[in-house]
């Protein structure tokens, strides 16, 4: 069976430090997880931006197109990113959290 604790042990469990180090460690890997699987969830309900067989035709513009800024797939799009923003910075201090030099050891 998978034991977390063996993944995240740059401290021994002797050292003071090690409730805060696990505690902090656990919150930044279930955030991660809920922001990788939101990210996905909203790229997955994206349109695509191909036009397919309708790009022959030429283009004609339409309400949606004009006001692309507002509508659901921008909002979509807007969203998308700051999930992933959220997870690039929560990884980047997640790698620095491992460093067994922050905790004393």
């Amino acid at each position: 069976m998978f034991n977390l604790s063996t993944l995240l042990a740059p401290i021994e469990k002797g050292n003071s430090f090690y409730n805060l180090y696990f505690g902090l460690s656990l919150t930044m890997i279930i955030l991660m997880a809920v922001s990788a699987l939101t990210a996905i969830i909203l790229i997955l309900m994206q349109p695509s931006n191909s036009s397919g067989i309708d790009a022959l035709g030429g283009s004609s513009e339409t309400f949606f197109g004009k006001n692309k800024g507002k509508s659901i797939e921008a909002k979509m799009k807007k969203w998308t990113w700051i999930c992933l923003a959220v997870l690039v910075v929560l990884s980047v201090i997640f790698y620095i959290l491992q460093k067994p030099a922050i905790w004393g050891a």
